[in-house]
Formats: structure tokens, C-alpha cells, sequence
């Protein structure tokens, strides 16, 4: 399933989610100026679980595991990835950073990535994978979403065989559909190493319940 747009008009201009996308879509270039380069790179900026496992259990702050929290949220591994979450993010983002505040959304935002890398070094400790993308933090966007605005309508793109069909399903549906897949993969990703296909699934479940539980304290705006 594909969001195309929401029914849910924000109040405000989304300048930080504007940001963000912008941000993610030039770092993004520059790695595919990289060429092959860019796989030490990510190596180097992405969250690798056994390496963060490795400083916890050596009870050292390492500034480079630590600061690779941040980095990985804008970096991803192809053309689809990022065109993926970005289109999530901008669906989804410009309502959450409409009922927070620009500030406030941002340290969401970040706030819900590194919730999201954490649970999936929780669930996969000894992967030397390197973990990319801003799919964690989108995924905190969507778990604030669907409490804030559970009826909203999506308009969807879902492939039916060799068919496109658009149909506008409620919030609620679509991206309680969305976490359920979420939760299936990780649980199936467990049975085979934590990170099945190469996808963060428990990222993206951490994601999300982050989200959620992070909207009643930041979410009332001032």
C-alpha cells in the first residue's frame, strides 16, 4: 500500500518536514556521487548493532557509535528506499509538526529515530549490518498520527496483480494494516537473525510505540 495524499489539511507551513525531506533527498545525492564509496560510508554512519553492543558491553561512551544514532536517519540504501519514506513523511509529517510546533517536532523527529535504532540493536545485538534510513523516526511520525487523526482519510495505491487501484481508507485502517505487517516481519525476522532482507523491522515497530508515547508530552502545542 501506497499513500498518495491525506484528507487532513495542516494549519501551518510544514517547514521543518520540508526540511527534513530536503536533507534526506541532498545527502542521499551525494552518496550516489559516491559510487561504490558509499558502501564505506554507510558502513561508517550507519548503526551497526554488534558494534553498539560491543561499547555497552566494554561500558565505554564511544562519541562515534553514539553520534551514528543521528547520521543514519539520512541515509538510505537505493532510489526506492528513500522515495518511500519520503513520500511517508510527506503525508504524514505535516500534521504532527502542525499540532507540535516546528522545535518540538524536530526533537521528535530525532527523538523517535534514535528510539527506533535502539530497538532494533535490542532485538538483533550481534548484526554487523549496518542499519540506514529515516524509516525509524517516519515511523514515530505515523504512531503519533494515528492517535492524533484515526479517521482521517488516505487516499491509497494498491496493487491488485497486473492492476493500480486508489481507494481512500481511514487512517486507522491503513496504518494499523501498516504496523501489523511490521510486527509480523519481525517476529518471522527474529526466527532468522533480526534482520531479515536486510529490513529493520523491529526499527520501525520501536518507531512507531515511540511516537505514540512520546505525543502526550510533546504533543500539546503552546
Amino acid at each position: 500500500m501506497i499513500p498518495i495524499r491525506d484528507a487532513n489539511p495542516s494549519h501551518t507551513v510544514p517547514l521543518v518536514n520540508y526540511a527534513l525531506i530536503g536533507v534526506n533527498v541532498a545527502v542521499f545525492l551525494v552518496e550516489f556521487a559516491l559510487g561504490d564509496r558509499a558502501n564505506a560510508l554507510l558502513a561508517s554512519l550507519g548503526v551497526v548493532p554488534a558494534r553498539v553492543s560491543d561499547a555497552l558491553g566494554s561500558m565505554t561512551l564511544d562519541p562515534h557509535v553514539a553520534l551514528s544514532f543521528f547520521t543514519s536517519m539520512f541515509l538510505h540504501g537505493g532510489w526506492m528506499h528513500l522515495i518511500g519514506n519520503m513520500v511517508f513523511l510527506h503525508v504524514f509529517g505535516d500534521n504532527i509538526e502542525d499540532r507540535f510546533g516546528r522545535g518540538k517536532y524536530l526533537f521528535f523527529y530525532l527523538a523517535c529515530g534514535c528510539a527506533a535504532a535502539a530497538t532494533q540493536v535490542a532485538a538483533a545485538p550481534e548484526s554487523v549490518v549496518p542499519m540506514v534510513g529515516a524509516s525509524g523516526a517516519i515511523a514515530g511520525v505515523l504512531g503519533a498520527y494515528v492517535i492524533l487523526h484515526p479517521r482521517a482519510k488516505i487516499l491509497t495505491l494498491i496493487p491488485v496483480f497486473f492492476f493500480l487501484q486508489f481507494v481512500e481508507l481511514p487512517a486507522f485502517l491503513f496504518l494499523g494494516i501498516w504496523f501489523l505487517m511490521q510486527i509480523f516481519s519481525g517476529v518471522l525476522s527474529l526466527q532468522i537473525g533480526g534482520d531479515a532482507g536486510g529490513v529493520a523491522w523491529w526499527a520501525h515497530i520501536g518507531g512507531f510505540a515511540a511516537g505514540a508515547l512520546l505525543l502526550p508530552i510533546l504533543g500539546r502545542r503552546e
